[in-house]
């Protein structure tokens, strides 16, 4: 499928525009000439869950080979998958082209915190990892830099009515006589007395987010939350030329089920809160998911990777907040000469005060 690409010129020089998270507004890549971004709070509401189900395409194309022809340097190069906003492979220049899914982003939260801001905090976290390689300490140091996604995210609201069976126990003290130290002793021993408990709770959720990619790990996605939602603008592609975008790839119902198994721990816990006494023995939850809704939404990370002994790590950076999530390398060299170390200044603190 061939597509013309989305770009936004200087009306200076001729060069392209990019959202600039530290201005927060479009700026030339050339000559540094600014523009803004018409001011955006969220008008888009939540869409019908069941609606939009009922009406998503049944047998979607596998795969659709994205053509895109560069307005900048007239080159003719390919999106991967699920990209919908890259470069140009010729001129580097930013490039955007439409959603072509049944369900196409509706918000996002603009980056917040530039590559640079962004780079300095990861050299920082990298740098305080004790036993690092020092080939993953030195990462930044190279000509490796963190690279912009918007990634797809749905958010779900839903009111949940749930009817529970179970025990409620409730704590009581009996004395009791127990051999202690020879003599025998009156003791207070707990004992629990369960009673039937049922009932109907209520919880309310609101904009429960779900990573929608599979380009890192769902867990990645889901320990750099959370996301100020309420923050949201409605979608502008002036926000993400000069940066990655994807579409999504964890479809609208998959990502539900995943949002209940998100509020099953919620859910138990309001349950128990119900049943009340000392402890609480649940049985039986049997949830309805009532007036559903959901947005689709784009979330912005850096993301870098680092391999090491034939070992990809990945890791996100959330481009709101800041936060650093990932797995580390170790170094088992330098955690040998740590123990090495310990063992010595131990055996030299018992020889010094040995009597």
């Amino acid at each position: 499928m061939k597509f013309s690409a989305i770009n936004f010129p200087c009306s200076g020089c001729g060069a392209s525009l990019v959202y600039s998270p530290e201005l927060g507004k479009m700026t030339c890549l050339f000559c540094a000439s600014e523009a803004e971004i018409a001011t955006s709070t969220l008008r888009t509401t939540a869409d019908d869950y069941l609606a939009t189900l009922a009406s998503l395409t049944k047998n979607p194309e596998e795969t659709v080979t994205k053509e895109v022809s560069c307005k900048k340097c007239g080159g003719s190069f390919s999106f991967s998958e699920k990209l919908f906003a890259s470069h140009c492979t010729y001129c580097d220049t930013p490039a955007v082209i439409e959603c072509i899914q049944d369900i196409t982003p509706k918000a996002l939260l603009p980056f917040a915190i530039s590559q640079k801001k962004a780079q300095e905090k990861f050299k920082i976290w990298v740098g305080s990892r004790w036993f690092a390689p020092n080939a993953f300490k030195a990462y930044l140091d190279e000509s490796k830099k963190l690279v912009g996604y918007y990634f797809p995210y749905w958010t779900y609201d839903t009111q949940t009515v749930s009817r529970y069976n179970g025990y409620r126990g409730d704590a009581y003290y009996v004395t009791v006589y127990k051999r202690v130290g020879g003599e025998d002793k009156e003791v207070e021993e707990r004992r629990i007395e369960w009673t039937p408990a049922n009932g109907v709770v209520d919880v309310s959720f609101e904009d429960l987010t779900i990573g929608a990619s599979y380009t890192i790990e769902r867990s990645r996605l889901d320990d750099i939350e959370p996301w100020s939602t309420q923050e949201l603008v409605d979608f502008d592609p002036q926000y993400i030329s000069g940066f990655e975008a994807e579409e999504y790839a964890l479809g609208l119902q998959e990502g539900f089920d995943i949002a209940k198994r998100k509020m099953e721990s919620t859910i138990q816990y309001k349950v128990k809160a119900d049943i009340g006494g000392d402890e609480q023995r649940v049985d039986y939850i049997d949830t309805q998911y009532l007036d559903i809704e959901y947005k689709a939404v784009l979330f912005p990370v850096w993301v870098a990777s680092f391999v090491w002994n034939d070992k990809t790590y990945n890791y996100a950076i959330n481009a709101r907040t800041g936060k650093i999530v990932g797995e580390r390398p170790y170094s088992y060299v330098k955690i040998a000469f740590a123990i090495l170390g310990a063992v010595v200044v131990a055996g030299g603190i018992w020889y010094f005060t040995r009597p």
